[in-house]
Parts: structure tokens; C-alpha cells; sequence
């Protein structure tokens, strides 16, 4: 009862306040969706570096993070014996093409998977089940990729969103990391220096390429987006979100894994690797979760134009 009470006393708040929060997607039971977007984008990044490298290991811990994305998705709904109706919607919704981009994925990778680890008690390698998952498990993990770039962009109600860029961010989040989780999996098992040092410089390259996309977008926000927006990246870099921001985006998920890298000087030991690709996957959440948390509403009752001076 006092948590419904703190709810409702919180939602006319909001209601007075100009610039409403967004916390749907953010708080209490939000949380879910939040870790859901970014596992689902873990998991199509670690899948596309497992085909890349034929990493058996990858491909297992991408379908693994995928399962636990779509469980998280799970706890989001309210409903969830009723979220296959979302294949319904394809036609006009990213959120259900999603949905099905990360069936897709599942299905796949039942069908890809097994004659990999258990090859003499399944189906061959390159048969035509096998060639199916190959196939279904790679459309699902690009529509990963890009689906909540895509969903974002579409939500008009949140300025602070409704950016081209967000697509292209995403698919660089979700490639960001599957280098993390390649380099836990060789803080795990060990590699040779010279592919420690090349995992390294990948890791450099895409998180060098997602903050220059990063700060051109916040850039446009700043100079040409409505005040809406202007407000949403006060609150991040400024106001109620900069603490999650600054702690964990910023100094988890970039500076400290940048300095580990750049600083190290012998050859990189498993616990390096192992903190760069934690450090990152971290970062990576928080990025997700400040974005979606800064965004606010565009006013319900828009400001009144400024009177002309008289002549």
C-alpha cells in the first residue's frame, strides 16, 4: 500500500514538473527491459565475433546471454504467456520486429550449436539443420543489433531519443561488446600475446569509433534538438542522472579499461583482460541505462510564445 501511495505521490509530480521523467522504462519492474536490450546486444556482438573468429566458446556464451535477454524481457511483461502476440505487429513495430529477431536467434542457435560441442550424437556440421540455424541464428543477431537503435528513434514522445544516430550506436555497443566477452573468454582459457594484443586494439578501435558517434549525436542534441532534449542531456551530463553517467559509464566503462590497455606495458595477463572485458560490459549497461533514464516528455502544455515588444 505505501509503495502504490509513494507511486501515485511520484506521478503527480511528474505531472506538475515541465519536463516529465520517462521511468517506465527505467525503474522497478523497467530494470528488466533495460538488462534485456543490453544482454540482447551483448549476445549479437559476442555471436558475430564468434562467427568471425570460428570460436565454438563464443558462440555458446552469445546463445547463453541471449537466453538469460530474453528471460529478462520476460519479467518486463505483465503479461508474458501472452508475448508471442507480438509477432503480430511486424509490420509496424521495431519492439515486436525485435521480438522476433531474437526468437530467430534462439532457434538458430539450437539448430547451429549442437553438432559444434556433441558433433557424433546430433546432426553434422554443415548439414541442412545446421546450415538452417546458421542462417536463422545471423538474421536474428543483426536485427539485435539495430532493433532498440531503431525503437528509440521511433519514440516521438521523447526527443532526447528520436535520433538517427541511435541505430548505428547501437549496432557499436553491441559489437563493443562482443569484444568484451571475447577477451573474458581469453582471460579464461589463455591466448598468445600477439592475440591478446590484437583483441586489444579491437577493443580500442570500436569504443574509439562509439564515443566519436556518441559525441557528434549529443553534439546535434545540443545545437539543433528541441529544449526537451536539451533538458534530457542536462540531466545526464548535469542533473539527476550524471552520477550514473560519470561512475559508470564514464570511469568503468571507458577510462578505466582505456588506461588498463594503454598503460600495461609486459605482455597483457588474463586478470587484464578479464578487467578491460568486465570494466566494459559494465559501461556498456550504464551507457543504456543513462540514455534511457534522461529522457523526458516533450511538455504537455507547450510554453506560451514570447509577447512582441511594442514599437
Amino acid at each position: 500500500m505505501a509503495s502504490n501511495l509513494t507511486r501515485y505521490a511520484q506521478h503527480i509530480q511528474d505531472l506538475r514538473s515541465e519536463y516529465r521523467p520517462q521511468r517506465e522504462w527505467s525503474e522497478g519492474r523497467g530494470l528488466f527491459l533495460v538488462t534485456g536490450h543490453f544482454l540482447n546486444g551483448v549476445a549479437a556482438g559476442a555471436w558475430a565475433f564468434g562467427l568471425l573468429y570460428a570460436d565454438t566458446v563464443a558462440l555458446i556464451a552469445a546463445f547463453a546471454i541471449g537466453g538469460m535477454g530474453a528471460l529478462s524481457h520476460l519479467g518486463f511483461l505483465g503479461r508474458p504467456e501472452r508475448a508471442w502476440k507480438m509477432v503480430l505487429h511486424a509490420r509496424t513495430s521495431w519492439i515486436s520486429r525485435g521480438f522476433i529477431g531474437l526468437s530467430l536467434f534462439l532457434i538458430g542457435g539450437v539448430l547451429y550449436l549442437p553438432p559444434l560441442v556433441v558433433p557424433a550424437l546430433v546432426w553434422p556440421a554443415g548439414s541442412l539443420p545446421s546450415q538452417i540455424g546458421f542462417a536463422l541464428a545471423l538474421a536474428g543477431a543483426l536485427v539485435m543489433m539495430v532493433y532498440m537503435g531503431f525503437v528509440y528513434t521511433a519514440s516521438k514522445g521523447v526527443p532526447f531519443w528520436n535520433s538517427a544516430l541511435h541505430p548505428v550506436l547501437y549496432v557499436g555497443y553491441a559489437l563493443r561488446g562482443g569484444v568484451a566477452v571475447l577477451l573474458l573468454i581469453a582471460a579464461v582459457r589463455g591466448i598468445d600475446a600477439a592475440a591478446a594484443d590484437g583483441l586489444a586494439r579491437l577493443w580500442l578501435g570500436i569504443t574509439g569509433a562509439v564515443v566519436a558517434l556518441w559525441l557528434f549525436d549529443m553534439h546535434h542534441v545540443n545545437i539543433g534538438a528541441n529544449e526537451a532534449a536539451r533538458r534530457s542531456l542536462h540531466d545526464l551530463i548535469a542533473g539527476r542522472v550524471a552520477r550514473w553517467f560519470y561512475g559508470g559509464t564514464l570511469a568503468v566503462g571507458l577510462i578505466a579499461p582505456a588506461l588498463l590497455l594503454m598503460g600495461y606495458g609486459g605482455a597483457m595477463s588474463g586478470g587484464i583482460l578479464a578487467a578491460v572485458g568486465i570494466a566494459s560490459v559494465i559501461g556498456d549497461f550504464f551507457v543504456k541505462f543513462s540514455t534511457i533514464k534522461a529522457g523526458v516528455y516533450m511538455p504537455l502544455r507547450p510554453r506560451p510564445s514570447p509577447r512582441p515588444v511594442p514599437a
